[in-house]
């Protein structure tokens, strides 16, 4: 799931909580668990997606390490034959020879200079490869410990609003079962409300 879904998911939490059912207009509200539950779960399930883009991302830097690598070993590998190949002709006479020794020396040294520019070109994608992991793994972790907080922070809002709710409910039915208590609790509202957990 992309980054856009989590926030579409939050958007579908928030619109839960506002089609919920008031029981006493800007104080308590009824809301469906299990729809918040499913939401919540969603959430959960789409976090993980930015941490395997991470290592997906290092994974294919990787690869290009090794391909680096292995085309460097074969230019080397391609270069040192050719070299023994114009040595073994050069036997037959001796300027040929030496012509074949310097050719090889420098065949050699323009290999060696071909394996460092490729080791080298290896280790720089090497290490841009671990600092853009790192920085994307850091963002994702921080996407994902902003996301949890904030639903840390709307689950600590629905339990307040579901207990306060239970309360609410309790009251009515202790209300309705007793009509002189009701009277008496109508008349001290004050004292009433103090058993209501803000």
């Amino acid at each position: 799931m992309q980054q856009n879904g989590v926030f579409d998911l939050l958007k579908m939490l928030e619109l839960s909580l506002d089609e919920s059912f008031p029981i006493i207009p800007g104080r308590y509200v009824v809301v469906k668990p299990k729809e918040i539950e499913t939401l919540i779960d969603r959430i959960y399930a789409s976090l993980p997606v930015e941490v395997q883009e991470a290592r997906a991302f290092l994974r294919r830097r990787e690869e290009m390490q090794l391909e680096a690598q292995q085309k460097a070993e074969k230019i080397v590998a391609d270069a040192q034959m050719e070299a023994d190949r114009k040595l073994s002709e050069a036997d037959f006479i001796k300027a040929v020879e030496r012509e074949g020794i310097r050719i090889r020396t420098q065949v050699q040294e323009e290999c060696e200079e071909i394996k460092r520019k490729a080791l080298e070109e290896a280790e720089n994608i090497r290490m841009q490869a671990t600092e853009d992991a790192m920085k994307t793994k850091q963002g994702a972790e921080l996407y994902a410990e902003q996301v949890l907080t904030n639903l840390e922070g709307n689950l600590t809002q629905l339990q307040q609003v579901v207990k306060n709710g239970q309360v609410y409910m309790e009251q009515l039915r202790s209300e309705s079962l007793s009509p002189s208590r009701y009277e008496s609790n109508y008349s001290n509202s004050s004292s009433t409300s103090n058993y209501v957990i803000k």
